[in-house]
């Protein structure tokens, strides 16, 4: 087998020849067999050159408000702007919007004829609960959970249960119970919080204490108020949580597992009103 001269040289010379005129001129898409780089080279090559043509370029169209919208626009920037050539863009579609709005009609119409023969039926009278909607604020507060059991926690959430605040407190604060501990304090937090963010008991900083008012507590005992304000209790309950783990050591080398108890206490604090004064 013999081998044919080969001329380095001119091999060379022809491919560094073949590989400038690529770099200089874009090829075709007929001639390459690259569709990528095809595109991106007819990119390139119809791109703006400078920023003149880049600013020439027309700005995306603004947005507006409908004409039934129940913002208003107060910004005088705004205020002077043209409005929409487009009233596409000025008129909302409203079954467009109903379908978000009101996704179900039937079961609309159906709660709303249930509600008339509701009030109907009662003669206009509202309920305990729309009452205490209506003429008293509301606070609601749960603590994190003790390692105690609930047959502990309840004698004491039964015992702060329709009592004012402030006396609950003091129960707690001089109870022999070591459960009493983390309830005083979850007391004191959560007073705190009901006047801090609901605005109760701030007849003292207001200034609206009012006359000597008496009702009665849970109990049946008689409380006496100087401000229709303050804070009291309606309701305590006790929450049970997960177990934890422990383990106990006893004889020949055994080990007893242990299942300790999580509960907390969820405290429901209510404002005065005229429905518990006399």
């Amino acid at each position: 087998m013999s081998l044919l001269p080969v001329n380095l040289s001119s091999t060379s010379k022809t491919l560094v020849a073949r590989r400038h005129a690529s770099s200089t001129t874009p090829p075709d898409d007929t001639e390459t067999n690259n569709p990528v780089l095809a595109n991106y080279l007819k990119k390139t090559a119809n791109a703006p050159t400078s920023s003149a043509s880049a600013a020439a370029q027309t700005p995306p169209t603004q947005g507006s408000l409908a004409a039934n919208s129940i913002f208003d626009i107060t910004d005088p920037k705004r205020a002077g702007r043209a409005p929409d050539s487009d009233p596409a863009r000025r008129v909302r579609d409203a079954q467009v919007m109903a379908q978000k709005l009101d996704p179900q009609p039937e079961v609309r119409r159906r709660w709303e004829r249930k509600m008339v023969i509701k009030s109907i039926q009662r003669r206009g009278r509202l309920s305990r609960t729309q009452v205490i909607k209506r003429t008293e604020r509301e606070y609601q507060m749960a603590s994190s959970f003790w390692k105690t059991s609930m047959k502990k926690l309840n004698p004491l959430a039964r015992q702060i249960a329709g009592k004012p605040i402030e006396e609950a407190i003091v129960q707690m604060q001089y109870s022999k119970k070591k459960a009493a501990i983390g309830i005083h304090n979850h007391l004191i937090e959560a007073r705190n919080r009901a006047v801090v963010e609901r605005g109760m008991g701030l007849g003292h900083a207001t200034g609206t204490m009012g006359e000597k008012r008496s009702f009665r507590l849970k109990d049946g005992t008689l409380h006496h108020v100087f401000d229709q304000t303050g804070i009291y209790i309606d309701q305590a309950w006790v929450n049970k949580g997960a177990y934890g783990q422990d383990s106990s050591p006893r004889a020949r080398g055994r080990i007893d597992r242990l299942r300790l108890p999580q509960t907390s206490t969820f405290i429901y604090d209510l404002m005065w009103c005229g429905r518990n004064i006399h």
